[in-house]
């Protein structure tokens, strides 16, 4: 199964604050994230970061982190991974390192990217974005200007767990049918 998850901010402090997390300090939010991606991803299931995953660690940080997470990891670069120039991080624990990158699934292409997308490939052929970057801003905004085949893979915006596929499809189609006719 494929899933989908942004903006940890592993060893981020300021995030605490900047975003409202209900952690009282870096390690609790570590290892609430770390948990909660555990209970959801099996060690075969595939798991597409949309980046920021370190911010203010380490290479030798980011590792440690990547050793404790389950699944096969793919990480979509986002503004804040700076642990990737560290001589002590160790690349192998992705599977690849992308600016960008899009898959089709049933006939309907996914484009994933750090940051949300005004238009993006096959726009009008019904394909799905998923993004992060935002956090928990303006969401109505982004969901009214983007409209409902943009999702927000984030972690302040969906409890600090990863989106599967099939979550993401529900939502897409939620939203879809909510949509006046």
């Amino acid at each position: 199964m494929k899933h989908f998850i942004s903006d940890t901010h592993f060893f981020h402090q300021n995030i605490i604050k900047f975003c409202n997390r209900p952690f009282i300090d870096v390690e609790s939010m570590n290892k609430k994230i770390i948990d909660n991606w555990n209970t959801r991803i099996s060690k075969s299931d595939e798991v597409y970061i949309l980046g920021d995953f370190v911010v203010r660690g380490t290479g030798k940080q980011a590792n440690e982190i990547l050793k404790n997470l389950n699944g096969k990891k793919y990480l979509i670069k986002g503004n804040h991974e700076h642990y990737l120039d560290d001589p002590e991080f160790k690349n192998s624990y992705f599977e690849w390192i992308k600016d960008y990158y899009s898959f089709k699934y049933n006939k309907r292409s996914f484009i994933l990217f750090h940051y949300p997308i005004l238009e993006w490939n096959n726009f009008y052929n019904d394909s799905i974005h998923l993004y992060g970057h935002v956090h928990h801003k303006k969401q109505e905004y982004f969901r009214n200007v983007l409209g409902p085949r943009a999702i927000n893979v984030g972690v302040d915006v969906n409890n600090f767990f990863p989106l599967n596929l099939d979550q993401v499809l529900s939502i897409v189609k939620s939203r879809e049918n909510s949509l006046p006719q």
